[in-house]
């Protein structure tokens, strides 16, 4: 169900022709202007239709047309060059490898760009034509994947940090959006076992009995309506030799969301099957890094769980002790994901990572901030903002960095327990959350939280052509693997 699926790619030092074309049912071009298009087969006449469609060009352009063969060839053209982001690469690219129906082959090529312009340049392309692979459907009729074959004209060959980026955020897809009834917290753990076996991690399911025993009242307050199945998995990879202090990945997998006694409108509520996105992209970055056979161990540990509603969910006003002996006063029940990470952060931190990277679509906050174009965020190490947006800016899944000042914390003072779990009024609750999970970090490791207000947006973003977005993989792997980086 969850297969990643590239078509046959070949990266060929031939330069491309028009007799080549007839192969092809679809022909994407980037050029740098028009002096770069010409040097490209078809550049004259797609010269002559960009000026007969009076389309001014410029970078971020893109045009689509036929070939003048009797197999209606697409030509797809964009262009680019210095001042064009990442970003906007992306989105370009994504236009420009919207295939018809039928077309088996592809061919990726670019006109006048030539160094890291050019790799830039085919890679997008190659990533827009990965993120194509079908996800999860339910219908009787699927639309069947024709694509088998793509010729990349001029790039590198084994390109395995796009592959792996492409693969990783595949699943984090294709679990997140698996209906709440095929995804329930039983069914993603055995999902998550397969894989462990598949990839050589160890692992290990913390349950809720075990949990009880450890004192994870946080965690178990969100449980303790009897979600069946609920608890926390922890996966390991560890290379033959390390050369990087480890790195703990966390996840907040509610696998559906009616928001508790606190329930969540109809409009609000539909959709939360995906509340458990944060695991998934955890688990697609796992997946990246133990591809790419990466030289330090990486632990992921995914919070399991749904926020259900019954006789005995949890209340506002209740109090309870989370793991690290921290009491925490209740005040909205549809303030789980921020429960189940508590006890999920304070165990991750005790085998002492250098790092911590948590996952979460946790605040309507954040997306009121920054909408769903961009993901919020926060570090205990502010010197490390430069390094997050550049991260971002790299990749293409762009970030801006929040607040973590002690001052916010006011809000959550309690009169009744050690903290409060979130507030009322909702004012900055994107910053008040991450502050209620700093509260939960044992010895001090570098940390970064990631509240994922981009991972669904309508139509696609950058180089993902659904609305559910996968964000944070290629993200991850952009800082992680940056040799200029030791945490």
């Amino acid at each position: 169900m969850m297969t990643f699926r590239t078509p046959r790619t070949r990266y060929l030092k031939t330069p491309f022709s028009k007799q080549a074309a007839s192969q092809y049912g679809h022909i994407a071009i980037i050029a740098r202007d028009l002096p770069g298009l010409a040097r490209t087969p078809f550049g004259s006449l797609l010269a002559k239709r960009l000026k007969a469609q009076n389309v001014t060009v410029r970078a971020g352009t893109s045009f689509t047309t036929e070939a003048p063969d009797d197999a209606g060839t697409t030509l797809a053209v964009g262009f680019a060059d210095d001042t064009l982001s990442p970003f906007a690469l992306l989105e370009m690219s994504r236009k420009l490898t919207q295939f018809k129906d039928g077309v088996s082959k592809a061919a990726l090529l670019v006109g006048g760009l030539a160094g890291d312009a050019q790799r830039h340049a085919l890679d997008a392309l190659v990533s827009c034509v990965y993120a194509r692979a079908p996800l999860p459907r339910f219908q009787a009729k699927n639309r069947t994947e024709t694509l088998t074959a793509i010729d990349v004209y001029g790039g590198e060959k084994n390109r395995a940090e796009l592959l792996a980026g492409a693969h990783g955020n595949h699943l984090a897809r294709a679990l997140s959006v698996l209906p709440g009834n095929y995804l329930t917290p039983r069914l993603y753990v055995k999902h998550i076992k397969k894989l462990a076996s598949q990839w050589g991690w160890r692992f290990q399911f913390i349950d809720e009995k075990r949990l009880a025993t450890l004192g994870a009242g946080a965690f178990l307050a969100v449980t303790q309506t009897e979600a069946v199945g609920s608890g926390i998995v922890h996966l390991r990879y560890r290379p033959k030799k390390a050369t990087k202090a480890p790195v703990a990945l966390v996840g907040k997998g509610i696998c559906f969301d009616t928001g508790g006694v606190n329930i969540k409108p109809a409009r609000h509520m539909f959709g939360m099957h995906e509340d458990m996105g944060g695991s998934a992209v955890a688990l697609g970055t796992l997946l990246a890094l133990t591809e790419l056979k990466v030289p330090f161990v990486v632990d992921c540990y995914l919070a399991i769980a749904e926020n259900a509603i019954g006789p005995r969910s949890y209340r506002p006003n209740d109090v309870v002790r989370a793991s690290n002996g921290t009491t925490i006063e209740i005040v909205h029940t549809d303030a789980e994901g921020r429960m189940v990470l508590a006890d999920t952060l304070s165990l991750a931190c005790q085998a002492k990572p250098g790092l911590v990277i948590d996952y979460a679509t946790l605040t309507g906050a954040c997306v009121y901030a920054l909408s769903t174009r961009m993901t919020g965020v926060f570090t205990n190490r502010p010197a490390l903002h430069e390094r997050l947006t550049e991260a971002g800016r790299k990749s293409g899944e762009r970030v801006w960095p929040f607040p973590l000042e002690d001052d916010y914390a006011t809000e959550l003072k309690s009169d009744i327990a050690d903290i409060k779990q979130c507030t009322l009024e909702g004012e900055a609750d994107h910053i008040l959350a991450a502050l209620f999970l700093k509260r939960f970090l044992q010895h001090d490791p570098t940390w970064i939280h990631l509240d994922l207000s981009a991972g669904r947006h309508k139509g696609g973003l950058g180089a993902i052509p659904t609305d559910t977005t996968g964000f944070g993989v290629r993200f991850s792997l952009a800082l992680l693997l940056d040799p200029a980086w030791t945490w």
